[in-house]
């Protein structure tokens, strides 16, 4: 029914105003709505997580209780079963302390670790030594002296300390708010004095002949409890920025502090421990009897151990789902309302159990309260009865017993009733904190440390109070989310059509996620899209003119189809701009963001996907970063101030590309991100926020990738999705969790500015390869080495499991191999760079550890061995499948790689890739009759307990988990068998291609141009009619410009400063006419200016030139004085300036005019009039306008054809008389305020693309960017030899170490074979399910069974990571989710002031 509706609504926008209306629609166009499943899903998690955290903390605090009780003084169990649960309460304590150790010790030995400051760290230990020795002495000592709903009720008081500080830093930032820490001092020290009355008269009541040393405890409780509450310190300190620079400092050194601090902690618990109950107590007197430590009964054992698992594990899981509540936007309802639950939830609990299983004891009388507490003494009970029963009796040493009076009990719930409110009261800011995304622990909670001993308290008490998102290098927080900057960066190599398409639409689906950058985004960020296209130009032959290739046409066509399909309409704002690399476009996408296509000529300025990035960083990070913190020393701008350069909200203020400008001057560069993309990527604006989340909130990463999904058909691409699945869930993922990831694709990663700017990072990227390592390391894999550099300055790269990208991969077997030729080497030669600078990279990144680098080694080493591992496994396959002797088999399996090498070395790269080829579905046969020939010998032996068959059946397991644990993936594992049967192919022929091939560093894929292919047949048409004199033989060498550049400078061809291309006797290059003058003419006259053999005299050709050049008028803006009421002075030109254009220029020009045919300004009409009158009370208004104004338009067009552009002179009369119809009836309707904004879209409607100047600050850069940086390449032939012979060398070399390894373990393995099993070999008893040993051995040799062993290690500790990443993953796609922008038409009223206030400020 969806799909009927939305095909009958499509059916009513599609107008036939011209006979070719009808148009592409690519895939994600439409708007992107909240799914009613991840709804759903999210509140799920959130419920999930809140009964997690109230379930732990009850389970945690009720087991404290229990132990409590079990161990008190007043407890009728025996002496040694108090003393043992005593000692579980020591572990009780003791156990988070020790888990701080263990995740402290870890980051600074491993991480990073920085010189304590001692004052401040003596400190913070007499603190936490203080801290320790008040939970000791409330737990160990007081607690066992209360009953348990007094011990419930007591811990209340340990917020007295934070209360006490917010009333006096008067932290609250309205002031009524003071009531709230004024309400928890008073409700705590009532709870205190309540205490106290209620032992009073317990005492005065003779309740279980209570003695006069209670109050002794209730001193030292009241003491200790005042100590405990110190713990929190830091929070109010940190809220009202005192001491700031002490606390940002500790947080340099905080690990090494808790090191020292957990160990204290420890030995204070254990000193008080053995002070109170072996010195101060004697044996006689609760004191340590130590030969009672050895239990005989194994019930109190388990009881005891079981105890102190849950409340060890429970008070941890509760600390640990409290912090993912915080993450997932949940602080509410899965944070703060369980956590304030947990005391009400205990007493409830314990009300049950004692109305249900009290009354079940045998022996017990139930007359009444007093008898049937009296009927206790004489109960005996064991197992888990004797917990119940403990527990009743301590019930009943309150006032419930007493045989007097029972009201004082009131004063015991009274007290319950101030303690619970009091620190409800104290932590009233918990309910209103603001969390944004993806919280550090560190960021949401003050200590990394909780008390389990409180453990609702400690969550609340430990949330901070005002959440810290940044900490500026000055020592300075900063608490408010801060605006960000993204340039998206796309770089275009010869990409098809349909690749265009999904890059484009994925930009302008950013655009109508961010809207109108006039208004705020609940994201905070600004963003530009940058297109930079490599090989944009050709030379005409018949003309000689430089003009844009087919690749541009078919870009152009693609921004023109992406702005209808998301607008209905042409695009609005167009500007043509010569630069000196070639030109740039620049367009104003729907909602007001920017569009640049900076079209590079490979003339002009170097070529290639590196030098592109050079090139828009120092454009973006450089230049841009330069002249909005220097705005006085720029010249005003020389573009013409145009009313149409705006949104569509249609309201004059600053250019939007000006407008992004001056927003950067108030946005640092540590908040400046560059979206590095290709061609062909696809996204949605989801995957690029959750990367800005990785950025915005962790200042050490300097760039964050995504998941990213090869498309395409076909076997190859079936193989590489699987590879791509099993490298992202495992290898990624393990690299994330241990360290950092080594490589951010440049296909989809976000770069933070500061990182590219660092020292020994941007300015090292521009080194030009002069080496054959060179060539190798840093233009075959540049996105790798670019993470490198930011490795080895210190920064960390991070992977985001959620962000998913969809980019096109090798379709083709030799595309497939041409591509890994590059990466292999170059993910080889950067990962041993890192692993050669590993020590200084361990001290500069604390991301990446010594542990770290051996795990890259090993992979390393793995990855080495990989063809001698295949060739021993098509060995075993040839021993399951024929029957073939181990030595036989690993002669006959090295033989294809033997001969694969030698045919690599002798024949050229297409011969190899089509052995390979051939060689390649062999070995896929042989996989696939080793994959059942496994699977049968396991039936055969009767068992799968064989180290192949574990190995194959674990994998099997693990990879379906891991499938599972990835659902919107999980068909990725239907792949895993083709990957399986393809393993030799890319492993070991592959690998035996990449290494053999290193020498060649051309690129490998869409190397065909074919914007330049019929200029070169062309060429050669002419060279054969018109080569007659040696300077035309040189001529044919310039245009052949792709293989010869140096000649092409000799030849003068290669313009130096001037965008436009001189005329020389080795080239008849004609530039293009002006824009006034008919195409006729400009034909007549370039034959005119021809001679008649093709020559032309010097002095003609200078005389004539000037003639020749179009000019175009452009107006200062400084000279414009118009109104925003009158739109028509926007378009008037005084004090013009006229300069000359390209060739280029005027045919990409005509593109965009079509905009101007009768068909396409009927249809933008009607969408800007329906756009700007857009209010819900504005419809019946906007639809009668919309038909009067087309009405005008059909009368003034009845003559012209659908597809006829109109001239100048045409729209200013069809301006004048749609403005005079608009404006007749919006004046009888008595709607004259929205005769601006239909004037605006009329303008908008009927401006034509405009072509601009550059700004000449901006021209100065260029030309001093590309001479010192970026000017073309030109090698000598002696230099290409001399760097070809390197190269080779280097090759030989690699190949020669890389395989000598492989041999030797494979010479290993044969000897090992040769020698035979009996002698040298591994025996393993063979198992049957069901039975036990059979007697038999499974002989395996030494080395073949540690690889296995070693491999299966590798592949676990990669499984333990993607769980761990799983988790996070998760709760970031819940927290995004929860936050995520909902699409909502925009109900605009009449808002011009504002607008206009806005414009002002911005000015």
């Amino acid at each position: 029914f969806m799909t009927h509706h939305m095909r009958k609504k499509k059916a009513r926008k599609q107008h036939f105003y011209t006979w070719d209306p009808f148009q592409l629609n690519p895939v994600g166009a439409e708007k992107e709505t909240k799914r009613r499943c991840f709804q759903l899903a999210q509140y799920l998690v959130a419920v999930l997580v809140g009964m997690a955290v109230i379930t732990s903390a009850v389970i945690a605090k009720g087991s404290l209780l229990v132990l409590s009780t079990m161990s008190s003084p007043h407890s009728r169990r025996p002496a040694n079963e108090k003393q043992f649960y005593m000692l579980m309460l020591v572990f009780c304590l003791v156990f988070p302390n020790f888990l701080v150790f263990l995740k402290s010790l870890w980051r600074v030995a491993f991480k990073s670790f920085v010189q304590p400051n001692m004052k401040t760290m003596s400190f913070i230990c007499a603190v936490e030594c203080l801290v320790s020795l008040g939970t000791s002495i409330l737990v160990l000592i007081v607690m066992p002296q209360f009953d348990v709903l007094t011990n419930l009720f007591i811990s209340g008081g340990v917020c007295i300390v934070s209360a006490i500080l917010q009333i006096v830093y008067r932290l609250q930032r309205e002031t009524w708010k003071i009531i709230f820490p004024i309400c928890s001092l008073t409700l705590t020290l009532t709870g205190y004095c309540l205490l106290g009355v209620d032992y009073m008269v317990r005492v005065s009541s003779h309740v279980d002949n209570q003695s006069d040393d209670c109050y002794i405890y209730i001193g030292l409780g009241i003491f200790a409890s005042i100590l405990v509450s110190i713990c929190w310190w830091e929070n109010p300190l940190q809220a009202t920025n005192s001491m700031q620079k002490k606390l940002a400092e500790l947080d340099g050194f905080r690990d090494f502090v808790f090191v020292i601090s957990s160990i204290l902690r420890i030995i204070v618990i254990g000193g008080v421990y053995l002070l109170y109950y072996a010195v101060i107590k004697n044996e006689d007197d609760g004191g340590i009897i130590w030969s009672d430590f050895n239990l005989d009964d194994g019930v109190v054992l388990k009881i005891g151990l079981v105890l102190l698992f849950m409340q060890a594990f429970f008070s941890a899981a509760s600390h640990w789902f409290g912090v993912v509540a915080c993450k997932i936007h949940a602080v509410r309802m899965s944070f703060a309302l369980p956590v304030c639950c947990t005391g009400p939830a205990i007493l409830l609990l314990g009300l049950v159990l004692f109305l249900t299983q009290a009354q079940k004891l045998d022996g017990t009388a139930h007359a009444n309260m007093t008898e049937f507490c009296g009927s206790l003494s004489s109960v005996v009970a064991e197992n888990e009865t004797a917990i119940i029963l403990e527990l009743t009796r301590s019930i009943c040493r309150t006032s419930l017993a007493s045989y007097y009076f029972q009201w004082p009990f009131s004063m015991l719930v009274l007290e319950g009733a101030c303690m619970w409110l009091g620190f409800v009261s104290c932590t009233y800011y918990v309910w209103k904190i603001k969390v944004q995304r993806i919280e550090r622990t560190s960021q949401l909670f003050v200590r990394r440390l909780y008390e389990s001993a409180f453990i609702d308290l400690s969550l609340l008490l430990n949330t901070k109070m005002k959440v810290i998102l940044w900490l500026c290098c000055d020592h300075e927080y900063i608490y408010d989310i801060q605006n960000c900057v993204i340039y998206l960066c796309a770089t275009m190599w010869h990409e098809t059509y349909d690749e265009m398409l999904k890059i484009l639409t994925s930009m302008f689906r950013l655009d109508r996620y961010r809207g109108d950058p006039k208004q705020e985004h609940k994201d905070c960020f600004d963003f530009e899209c940058h297109i930079y296209v490599d090989d944009a130009f050709m030379t005409e032959k018949e003309t000689g003119r430089r003009l844009v290739n087919s690749y541009v046409d078919d870009l152009i066509q693609v921004v023109i189809e992406v702005y209808r399909v998301f607008t209905n309409k042409e695009p609005d704002d167009v500007s043509i701009i010569e630069a000196p690399y070639g030109g740039r476009l620049m367009f104003v996408m729907p909602e007001g963001n920017m569009l640049y296509v900076h079209l590079k000529d490979k003339a002009l300025i170097r070529n290639k996907k590196r030098w592109s990035q050079i090139m828009y960083l120092y454009y973006l990070l450089g230049w841009k970063g330069y002249i909005v913190k220097n705005p006085k020393k720029i010249s005003r701008q020389n573009n013409p101030l145009r009313a149409s350069l705006v949104s569509l909200d249609g309201e004059a203020y600053l250019l939007p590309q000006e407008d992004n400008d001056n927003k950067r001057r108030f946005i640092s560069d540590d908040h400046t991100y560059i979206l590095a993309l290709d061609g062909d990527t696809d996204f949605q604006p989801k995957a690029v926020i959750l990367l800005v989340d990785r950025l915005r909130m962790y200042y050490s990463v300097g760039a964050a990738c995504g998941r990213i999904h090869p498309t395409g058909m076909g076997p190859m691409v079936w193989y590489q999705k699987f590879e791509y699945a099993v490298g992202h869930w495992l290898q990624k993922t393990a690299e994330h969790v241990f360290g950092s990831v080594l490589c951010s694709p440049g296909c989809f990663s976000l770069f933070r500015g500061t990182a590219l700017m660092d020292d020994n990072v941007l300015k090292r990227y521009t080194t030009t390869a002069s080496r054959a390592s060179e060539y190798v390391q840093y233009d075959q894999g540049e996105d790798r080495w670019l993470c490198t550099l930011l490795l080895q300055q210190g920064w960390r790269v991070e992977y985001n499991a959620a962000s998913d990208a969809y980019t096109n991969s090798p379709q083709e077997f030799k595309e497939f191999y041409n591509q890994r030729r590059r990466w292999g080497p170059s993910t080889l030669a950067n990962t041993l760079d890192l692993l050669h600078s590993g020590l200084e990279t361990v001290k500069r990144n604390s991301s990446i550890s010594r542990l770290y680098i051996f795990y890259q080694m090993f992979t390393v080493g793995s990855s080495i061995l990989g063809p001698a591992s295949v060739t021993l496994m098509i060995a075993g396959a040839f021993q399951f499948v024929f029957k073939i002797e181990g030595t036989i088999s690993i002669i006959i399996a090295s033989v294809p790689p033997v001969f694969y090498i030698i045919v690599c070395f002798v024949t050229k790269s297409n011969t190899q890739i089509t052995i390979a080829a051939i060689m390649s579905v062999l070995y896929a046969f042989l996989m696939t009759a080793s994959f059942f020939s496994i699977i049968g010998d396991m039936v055969m032996q009767g068992t799968f307990l064989t180290p192949t068959g574990v190995f194959l059946v674990s994998m099997t397991i693990m990879y379906l988990v891991t499938a599972l644990l990835h659902p919107e993936e999980f068909g990725m594992i239907i792949y895993g068998l083709m990957y399986f049967i393809c393993i030799p192919s890319g492993y070991l022929l592959l690998t035996i291609y990449s290494l053999v091939n290193m020498h060649i560093v051309s690129w490998g894929t869409r190397e065909t141009n074919k914007g330049e292919g019929a200029v070169k047949k062309n060429t050669n048409l002419l060279c054969d009619k018109n080569c007659k004199l040696c300077c035309w033989d040189m001529r044919l060498q310039v245009t052949q410009e792709t293989e010869n550049l140096m000649i092409q400078q000799i030849t003068g061809q290669i313009a130096q400063q001037a965008p436009p291309l001189a005329i020389t006797n080795q080239e008849t290059t004609q530039q293009a006419a002006a824009k006034t003058e008919p195409q006729d003419k400009v034909d007549k006259r370039m034959e005119a200016d021809l001679d008649v053999s093709g020559a032309k005299t010097p002095d003609s050709s200078s005389s004539d030139e000037p003639d020749r050049k179009p000019v175009i008028r452009f107006q200062d803006p400084s000279s414009d004085s118009s109104d925003d009421d009158d739109v028509d002075d926007f378009n008037e030109l005084e004090d013009a300036e006229e300069f000359p254009i390209s060739d280029w220029v005027e045919p990409v020009k005509e593109e965009f005019l079509k905009k101007l045919t009768y068909a396409n300004m009927k249809r933008n009409l009607q969408e800007q009039i329906r756009y700007a009158l857009r209010n819900k009370n504005e419809d019946e208004t906007c639809e009668e306008l919309v038909a009067l104004l087309t009405d005008v338009l059909n009368r003034e067009l009845s003559g012209d054809g659908p597809e006829d552009v109109q001239s100048e002179s045409r729209l200013e009369e069809l301006r004048h008389a749609l403005e005079s119809q608009a404006r007749h009836y919006l004046r009888s309707a008595k709607m004259d305020r929205l005769l601006k904004r239909v004037k605006r879209a009329i303008d908008k409607t009927l401006t034509a693309p405009q072509v601009q100047k550059l700004d000449e600050g901006e021209h100065d850069f260029w030309d001093k960017l590309i001479e010192r940086y970026l000017k073309p390449i030109v090698e000598t032939k002696a230099h290409q030899e001399e760097v070809t012979r390197e190269l080779k060398s280097l090759r030989n070399k690699a190949v020669f170490l890389y395989f000598i390894v492989n041999i030797l373990w494979v010479v290993a393995t044969f000897f090992l074979q040769a020698i035979g099993n009996d002698i040298i070999s591994i025996k393993i008893p063979k198992y049957v399910p069901g039975k036990n040993t059979t007697g038999e051995f499974l002989k395996v040799e030494p080395l073949s069974l540690m690889f296995l062993l070693s491999f299966a290690v590798l592949l676990l500790v990669q499984f333990l990571a993607m769980l761990y990443h799983r988790v996070y993953t998760l709760i970031h796609v819940v927290s995004y989710r929860s936050t995520e922008k909902d699409y909502k038409a925009i109900d605009v009223s009449n808002n011009a002031n504002s607008t206009c206030a806005h414009a002002t400020a911005g000015n």
